[in-house]
């Protein structure tokens, strides 16, 4: 049986895609995203988060693909009756994407749509282990500065730039997916690199989100230093002006 390390399954979401979906949380990335909101999904190791009132929750076993489309499939009603499905998030997905592959064909088969979340910075052999079952793509596009994608987020923006125009002409449904990290790529100038990369890519949709400090409980519940905790989530009429320079090339939404 195929194997996945799950991180968890989080059922009745409505922000990692259309309509009603189940989130399915695979752990282990290769990016080290310093303002990341799901920093235990980062290393594939499984993990254990103390919080401060007593709570504990452990992250990562391994499932069957059987076992992951079981508890998955409970709700293919409403799936179906609000246009939803399954969404696989990270984490980087990719990086099981072989194992992921048969997953996502047993979705596909019962007509439940796929949904990859990915950064992209994996081999294209990756993409196509999963291509032909995946419905729609978030892809992350965190800078259009080469240097800062090399050493703030360990990430080969030559490689993800790639892939990204790879799929859009294998005629994929592609959602770039911009973080606004206040002091790394919400400037104007930032923005028209940004869409400079992305316009060339023939990229047409594009969620814009906002950072916020959701996450930073579960740094201090694993131990760790959160770099981005005394940083001021952006103002409302910020990104507004940061939207209306992105919606003069693309359809935009704000998650």
């Amino acid at each position: 049986m195929t194997n996945l390390n799950v991180s968890c399954i989080q059922r009745f979401s409505t922000g990692d895609g259309p309509g009603i979906r189940t989130t399915v949380f695979l752990k282990g990335c290769n990016l080290k995203c310093p303002w990341c909101h799901n920093p235990e999904n980062i290393s594939p190791a499984p993990q254990t988060l103390c919080y401060n009132t007593g709570k504990k929750i452990t992250y990562g076993k391994m499932m069957t693909a059987d076992e992951i489309f079981d508890d998955v499939i409970e709700d293919i009603d409403f799936y179906r009756e609000s246009g939803g499905g399954v969404t696989f998030s990270g984490g980087e997905p990719l990086l099981q994407s072989k194992n992921l592959s048969e997953l996502a064909k047993a979705l596909k088969d019962k007509g439940i749509s796929v949904l990859v979340d990915t950064a992209g910075c994996v081999p294209w052999d990756n993409f196509e282990d999963v291509i032909c079952c995946t419905d729609i793509f978030f892809y992350d596009y965190k800078t259009a500065d080469e240097v800062l994608c090399k050493t703030v987020i360990n990430a080969d923006k030559a490689l993800i730039l790639s892939n990204l125009k790879r799929l859009i002409k294998e005629n994929k449904t592609v959602h770039v997916r911009i973080p606004l990290i206040p002091g790394f790529n919400e400037s104007a100038e930032e923005c028209e690199k940004i869409i400079k990369d992305l316009t060339e890519s023939g990229v047409k949709y594009v969620d814009l989100l906002p950072f916020h400090r959701l996450g930073s409980s579960k740094y201090e519940a694993m131990g760790l230093e959160y770099a981005y905790k005394n940083v001021t989530p952006p103002k409302k009429e910020d990104i507004e002006k940061i939207k209306s320079i992105y919606e003069k090339y693309f359809t935009v939404s704000i998650e």
